[in-house]
């Protein structure tokens, strides 16, 4: 039984303060609580209906420090969920060292003031189906850990790590391996029609501003992804997310034609 106590403290994760404080983060549902079983994150708690504990091994029992069988009406309490699964897990926070001798050698995606948690968990799960490693966001980027992002990255921040940081003091420090550093521009060139490099950086800007124009003197290339020709007028851009998935998409392509280096288009 849930004490009101747990309940508060479940609840209050979901505020990045009290994440931060407690270094803790929450997941839902029992393919990605699964999948973090599987992982070498440290899982502190979890609280699953009886029917999803029937399905543990007693070496994925063991991953956990605290397992505790509640009904369905008290996980309702807990998750943030209209329908919730049958499993909610409190998971500790894993920090990084940002190695740039690693991102030297490949493709990383840097997003500044990404405010959507949908849009930052979308772009963590392209990361992970494009092979991209490395994520680095501005302090004002939502935080990787809410709720939302969780769900819509569904699972994918198992394979990226997410970094935040100055990204003026970032890029300046990145800029001695005199690599690429694209980023997307309405008055760009096709990134279809361009040359690209397996190794560098790729600017995503913010929702509705787009890149910070503090940024744009690092931009080696820019970027711009053709649309129909016949689009009508009122479109002028694309979702952030979306625009991420294609731009890394052509970037992948590349390599798929090429693995030891990207050919001319």
């Amino acid at each position: 039984m849930l004490t009101k106590n747990t309940i508060k403290y479940i609840n209050s994760l979901r505020i990045k303060k009290y994440r931060d404080i407690h270094k803790q983060f929450i997941i839902e549902g029992d393919k990605l609580v699964d999948e973090f079983l599987h992982s070498t994150w440290e899982i502190t708690d979890v609280y699953a209906t009886k029917k999803w504990i029937d399905t543990l091994s007693p070496v994925l029992r063991g991953k956990t420090n605290q397992l505790s069988e509640i009904k369905k009406d008290e996980l309702k309490k807990i998750s943030s969920l209209k329908s919730p699964h049958n499993v909610l897990a409190i998971i500790k926070k894993s920090s990084f060292i940002l190695d740039y001798e690693e991102l030297s050698n490949g493709l990383s995606l840097v997003l500044d003031d990404i405010r959507d948690p949908g849009n930052l968990g979308t772009i963590v799960r392209v990361a992970a189906w494009f092979g991209i490693r490395n994520i680095i966001c501005s302090p004002d980027t939502v935080d990787v850990f809410n709720p939302k992002v969780i769900q819509a990255s569904m699972g994918a921040m198992l394979q990226v790590k997410v970094f935040y940081c100055d990204l003026i003091n970032f890029l300046d420090e990145f800029s001695r391996f005199k690599l690429p550093v694209y980023g997307t521009f309405l008055d760009g060139k096709s990134v279809y029609d361009l040359s690209l490099s397996p190794t560098g950086l790729i600017l995503m800007g913010n929702e509705a501003q787009g890149l910070s124009e503090k940024y744009h003197s690092y931009i080696t290339q820019k970027l711009f992804i053709p649309g129909y020709q016949d689009i009508k007028s009122g479109i002028d851009s694309l979702n952030v997310s979306v625009a991420t998935a294609i731009i890394c998409s052509e970037f992948r392509r590349r390599r798929i034609k090429n693995p030891k280096g990207f050919p001319n288009p």
